[in-house]
């Protein structure tokens, strides 16, 4: 029978003669990764330090016995999203003992005396299992990571690192239903970089990135850590914050305006000198808007705004 040198045992027995036995039948049917412990808890011990595929313990031990070591083996699989195969040595009989045994998490089991070519037939079974359900572990682990990721790269503007449309509309529709639940205000703010195109222009679409970036960063510097800073596309963005008093605080927007037009932008063609504009619209009591709606009442006052004559806002 082909055997895993690699299948990593620890084989927990409160008899030392037991012990040395069957770690010498694991030997030589292969299998050189085999400790020894002397109780339960220097199992438990031994695994925290370092994994294993296959636990063989006696039934019947000290302090605590096998069924108990399983359980604990069983949450510590959990703790750390691995599975460890477990085979209990048993003097016991009957249907009754083996079905518990089943039921509170063993895997197999080998009746006394031990039979060394049956011993290295259900090690290798069992190691068969370990080897399946931690593969089977690893895959999912994967796949929800690789699912993750595409989510964040799904509602993430590669460009600035900031959420883009779709993840707005989700956080949007989240603080309208909280404002129309808890009351206060929820505030949208379209915003918009002045003659952006004239700055591709004249600087070129690298330099127009570095301003993209750098607006990126000035807004989420300028607002609380609550809000919530997106680009929209293109030139772009919008900041959407929740307020638990229904007066709107209009401070934070005119400082938005500042910290713009205060500093050029750094980029590799040379400073950028650039301004915004802004549209806001809050939603306050009563049925809750849909985010579309309180969206295009901002980008109207956007709109407003630059006829207005631009880096200015507009409420």
């Amino acid at each position: 029978m082909p055997q895993d040198r690699d299948l990593a045992t620890i084989v927990v027995d409160d008899m030392e003669v037991s012990c040395a036995t069957i770690r010498a039948a694991l030997n030589r049917a292969g299998y050189a990764d085999v400790r020894l412990a002397s109780d339960a808890n220097q199992a438990l011990e031994m695994l925290a330090e370092r994994r294993a595929d296959v636990v063989l313990a006696d039934w019947i031990m000290p302090a605590m016995d096998g069924l108990t070591l399983t359980e604990r083996i069983r949450q510590l699989d959990e703790e750390t999203n691995r599975y460890t195969a477990v085979i209990l040595f048993t003097a016991k009989e009957g249907v009754e003992a083996l079905v518990e045994a089943f039921e509170r998490g063993v895997d197999d089991y080998l009746t006394k005396p031990l039979n060394e070519r049956e011993l290295a037939a259900r090690v290798h079974a069992a190691g068969r299992i370990a080897t399946l359900q931690n593969t089977l572990l690893e895959t999912t682990a994967a796949l929800t990571h690789f699912n993750r990721r595409l989510q964040e790269l799904a509602t993430t503007d590669p460009l600035t690192g900031l959420g883009n449309r779709r993840y707005l509309e989700g956080r949007l529709n989240a603080l309208l239903l909280e404002t129309a639940a808890r009351g206060g205000s929820t505030c949208c703010a379209m915003i918009d970089i002045d003659h952006f195109k004239a700055v591709n222009d004249r600087y070129g679409h690298d330099a127009g990135d570095e301003v993209l970036k750098s607006l990126a960063t000035r807004l989420r510097r300028t607002v609380r850590p609550t809000d919530v800073v997106v680009r929209m596309g293109g030139e772009e963005f919008a900041v959407v914050m929740h307020y638990p008093e229904l007066r709107l605080n209009t401070a934070i927007f005119d400082r938005i305006l500042q910290t713009v037009r205060e500093r050029a932008v750094t980029t590799a063609a040379g400073p950028v000198e650039i301004t915004v504009s802004m549209g806001v619209c809050c939603y306050t009591r009563g049925a809750p808007p849909d985010p579309d709606g309180l969206l295009k009442c901002a980008d109207e006052k956007l709109y407003a705004a630059k006829a207005a004559g631009r880096d200015r806002v507009v409420y």
